[in-house]
């Protein structure tokens, strides 16, 4: 069947899928109640939707036939500058040239080959990424947050011989370890070496070429491509983990395509958000992790543009407002400080602006909760300079990452005039296994699977989770699940099962319409003294509702009766409870206040109460932490999700003496007691 025929026979479903009653459904015949997407003509998964498309350089391949020669990739020279761009045959030519010079420097095409790319969002990242698409060979990502000893560890399990480095300072993060890593030989740089370099790669003997004259070489030297296939290895994406060394995960090019053809059939039948050639994408999340590779690939099939972010975060608005981009990736953390901005500037602005925001907001609800869609209607007009801020051109905006509130989704389809889909999906997975329907604006849910995967819960017992109650640990089958963790058989067994299904350690469950909901994380969960089982994640995410709280990292251990938890106040709000409490000083002082803390643990416990926690998951006790938990300190992982481990060290003082606290408060209290039992 041709590629407009998968379409055509899915676009017969639409009036069923545009009811939103029914988003996925139970497969016959099973006893696990595997469960997939309705809008699957015959409840067979898709692996491929395009018919001429096996790899992700046939991806690259056949945006370069839709483009007729369009921009591809865009860079701003200097910082106020407008974007420059070159061509989908310049990148093609580049990709070559660049491949065709890594042969010639004796590094041979094919499956076998690993190369690493150690550098932020560019234009050459992707350059390196097509070449080693165009002869088969592997990429393998390396970034910041690994830090030296994590990096060192990857280069020596791959056995890197060669690394694309964007700048210096990255290329001597490597020098500073090569006598570490003996199989490293060439470093290929992309900005021009500094003496330091130079000498640290000649003591250690390491080859430094520049990026330019492996071009060079490549381009007097062509070479045959040597395409991948659906099952060749494309990637190894390693995941920064919690606990111990990175995970690479083997991801084929098939793995990722099946991701792809999910969005892709998924927005065909929605017919609300098919790319086009003219279509522009703004880069900024990592291109080390498998989601902005997932969406780059996306728009690269269809002949889209993307433009490079300048690397400074503080630029990103400037960037965004020079590009116009119509597609616009984003996650939680990010979503939630442009939230708080506009809040804030609309609060200064006084009570007209107020009222004029939210009366705007709630007419736009409204008209989207009656299935209307519109971005040019009367109160729209209200949101022109916001949408501005974003180019005054998207018209499509992903989240995903982590959980984000419905208030904050709601505000950007309404303030931005786009469709917004929530997806959830894993690195094992290649990016994304579900998402929301765009005109779904219902709340508490990821959506329903993508045609790409089929789902299933299953019991965990110790947790209260079953399957019969449409509970339990999220697994899921499909040609998008990854082959394995490089080079660790254990850690794989642990995570795809005999019969072939993922278990993500994510606990779902099925809403009455077929959407999916995340509802609590498998790992992580620990046993208190007096035996019940506590999943952290689960009370962490109430308590951040709190307005006082900003982060929270909850604890307990199996000798110990109560919860403590380290908390970081919320930077902005904390000035007025020490104004209303009479505390006075910087945020530094207010942290150390006894009365702010009892305030802030008295609001989490009443917001514990309101989510009808159990008593013995309320926390007893606090720690208030003045610097945020972040990547750089190490206390997250680039993904942003909380290192337990290590948090736990870096706190082992604290939590001591909030149990000691604890310990004392119920021994002054036994006098009393007793006198009233007297």
């Amino acid at each position: 069947m041709t590629s407009s025929g998968v379409l055509e026979q899915h676009r017969k479903l639409e009036l069923k899928a545009l009811d939103l009653k029914c988003q996925s459904v139970e497969v016959e015949g099973t006893t696990e109640h595997e469960r997939v997407s309705t809008l699957l003509p015959d409840g067979k998964l898709i692996s491929r939707f395009f018919d001429d498309v096996d790899s992700l350089h046939d991806c690259f391949m056949r945006g370069l036939k839709l483009s007729g020669n369009d921009p591809c990739l865009g860079w701003r020279p200097e910082p106020e500058s407008p974007y420059s761009w070159i061509t989908y045959n310049e990148v093609h030519t580049r990709a070559r040239n660049f491949g065709s010079g890594m042969i010639q420097k004796g590094i041979p095409a094919g499956n076998e080959t690993f190369i690493g790319i150690y550098s932020q969002n560019r234009v050459e990242w992707v350059v390196t990424e097509q070449a080693c698409n165009m002869y088969s060979m592997v990429i393998v990502p390396l970034y910041d947050t690994l830090g030296p000893d994590v990096c060192q560890y990857i280069v020596n399990q791959v056995d890197l011989s060669l690394v694309v480095c964007d700048t210096s300072s990255r290329a001597e993060l490597l020098l500073n370890k090569a006598g570490d890593m003996p199989g490293l030989k060439t470093i290929v740089l992309i900005d021009d070496a500094t003496d330091s370099v130079t000498a640290k790669a000649e003591q250690s003997k390491i080859e430094i070429l520049r990026f330019g004259d492996v071009l060079e070489l490549g381009a007097n030297n062509p070479q045959e491509k040597v395409p991948p296939g659906y099952d060749d290895l494309s990637t190894l994406c390693y995941t920064s983990g919690t606990t111990g060394n990175p995970k690479g995960v083997m991801l084929t090019h098939g793995n990722i395509l099946a991701s792809i053809t999910g969005l892709f059939a998924f927005a065909g039948i929605n017919g609300l958000m098919e790319m086009h050639t003219d279509d522009t994408y703004i880069s900024y999340l990592p291109l080390a992790h498998i989601y902005e590779r997932f969406v780059q690939a996306c728009i690269y099939t269809c002949g889209g543009r993307v433009g490079f972010y300048q690397g400074d975060p503080k630029k990103l608005v400037s960037d965004i407002a020079v590009l116009r981009p119509t597609l616009f990736s984003c996650v939680p953390r990010v979503m939630n400080k442009i939230y708080d901005k506009v809040t804030q500037l609309v609060a200064q602005k006084g009570w007209l602006a107020k009222f004029l925001m939210r009366t705007a907001l709630q007419k736009k609800i409204k008209e989207m909760e009656s299935g209307k869609f519109i971005n040019d209607g009367v109160w729209d007009k209200v949101f022109t300079k916001l949408r501005n801020m974003l180019g005054g051109r998207v018209r499509f905006i992903t989240t995903g990452a982590a959980p984000i509130s419905q208030e904050v989704k709601m505000f950007f389809r309404c303030a931005f005039g786009a469709l917004l889909s929530e997806g959830y999906g894993q690195t094992e997975n290649a990016g994304m296994c579900s998402s929301t329907m765009f005109h779904d604006v219902s709340a508490g849910h990821v959506g329903s699977p993508s045609m790409a995967f089929k789902f299933k819960l299953v019991d965990v017992p110790e947790m209260d989770y079953f399957a019969d109650k449409d509970q339990g640990e999220i697994c899921m089958k499909g040609a998008g699940v990854f082959k394995g963790y490089y080079k660790d058989p254990e850690k794989t067994a642990e995570t795809i099962d005999a019969d072939g299904w993922l278990h993500t350690g994510d606990v779902g469950q099925w809403m009455p319409n077929g959407q999916l909901k995340i509802i609590d994380r498998k790992k992580h969960i620990f046993k208190m003294a007096q035996g019940e089982y506590i999943a952290p994640e689960k009370i962490e995410n109430i308590y951040i509702r709190s307005e006082y709280v900003s982060q929270c990292f909850v604890h307990g251990e199996s000798l110990q009766s109560h919860l403590i938890a380290i908390v970081v106040p919320d930077e902005d709000v904390l000035p007025k409870l020490g104004k209303a409490k009479g505390v006075q000083g910087d945020f530094k002082d207010l942290c150390g206040s006894e009365v702010i803390k009892n305030a802030i643990l008295e609001d989490m416990v009443k917001v514990g109460k309101e989510a009808k926690l159990f008593s013995f998951e309320q926390v007893k006790n606090i720690y208030l932490e003045s610097e945020l938990f972040s990547v750089e300190n190490n206390l997250l992982t680039p993904t942003f999700k909380s290192k337990r481990p290590i948090l736990r060290k870096h706190y082992d003082a604290h939590i001591a003496n909030l149990y000691r606290q604890i310990k004392l408060t119920r021994m002054e209290s036994v006098p009393y007691e007793m006198g009233n039992n007297l």
